[in-house]
């Protein structure tokens, strides 16, 4: 008989490996999902320090994926690594998720409980399909933005938060022969705006060739796209989750489920408070004691 998960958490990124870790030692049995080929989620991406983690000074973003991964596996969580939700829908108990692992094959995994912390991609070119790409253009942050050599070129970067102005300063400062930073608003903090100075830097609307790699007509080596980040979680829009008017998946603040019970979301995907790995972990532990209570009180 097929095994019944008391959860089937989608993401291994910090919320969700968090809530399977903290799930698995409170003494329940979840199954974590992770589509790629590891823990994580975007700090695989991130080879700079995190000096924002308290406990962690001078820690780079891969290191702390790898220390998720290694805190998961030292929990003997049960893992499904480059394996794919394609969908979800109920059961009896409660819901089954299909599974499609390496090379396409699809299984079936049943659990009481959802969790949803399948977190954000970076956003593309508005216009354009999802997923397009162009010779020159890199959506970005992450690390083909770090490893890509400027040395010489010419270099647009795109956005108004604070990725496009880091990144604008970081360009600069790599050796690129121009570098120009176009913003429709600035959403950035004080400190990024300051560093970027005004020179190079435009406001206002500007218009994206990214097939001829212009900007407002000007030619460019380089496109660097920082358009902020969306929701991925297509693979639960069966369930009619209510969400915000950016695609965010609604919650109770003090569970983290959502507004089908016993389907929580957790981490970047419901954007419950600031964004960061911190609070994500923090997510994870919520749902897993409020997945913890449900069960006491389903015994009791």
């Amino acid at each position: 008989m097929q095994q019944m998960h008391d959860s089937v958490i989608v993401g291994g990124g910090p919320a969700g490996a968090s809530c399977a870790l903290w799930l698995a030692r409170l003494g329940l049995s979840p199954l974590l999902v992770e589509a790629s080929d590891r823990l994580g989620g975007l700090g695989n991406d991130n080879p700079f320090a995190d000096d924002w983690i308290a406990v962690l000074p001078g820690v780079t973003g891969q290191q702390v994926a790898a220390n998720i991964a290694e805190s998961v596996r030292a929990a003997g969580v049960p893992l499904r690594l480059e394996t794919r939700v394609t969908g979800v829908r109920p059961c009896k108990g409660g819901i089954a998720a299909t599974l499609a692992g390496p090379g396409g094959a699809e299984t079936l995994a049943r659990a009481r409980t959802l969790v949803i912390a399948s977190g954000v991609r970076a956003k593309g070119l508005p216009d354009h399909p999802p997923g397009a790409s162009w010779p020159g253009v890199l959506i970005g942050p992450g690390s083909p933005i770090v490893a890509q050599d400027y040395s010489g070129l010419s270099v647009a970067v795109l956005g108004g938060g604070d990725n496009a102005f880091e990144n604008y300063v970081y360009v600069r400062n790599r050796g690129a022969r121009a570098v120009h930073l176009y913003a429709r608003s600035v959403r950035a903090q004080q400190q990024w705006v300051t560093r970027a100075g005004r020179d190079g830097v435009s406001i206002g609307p500007y218009k994206v060739d990214p097939a001829a790699r212009t900007v407002d007509g000007r030619r460019y080596d380089l496109i660097l796209v920082f358009y902020g980040w969306e929701p991925q979680a297509g693979f639960a829009d069966s369930l009619r989750l209510a969400r915000d008017e950016r695609g965010y998946i609604r919650t109770d603040f003090a569970t983290a489920e959502t507004s089908v019970p016993d389907i929580y979301a957790v981490g970047e995907v419901a954007n419950r408070m600031h964004p960061c790995v911190v609070t994500s972990m923090a997510d994870g532990v919520v749902a897993a004691k409020a997945i913890q209570r449900r069960w006491e009180r389903a015994g009791s």
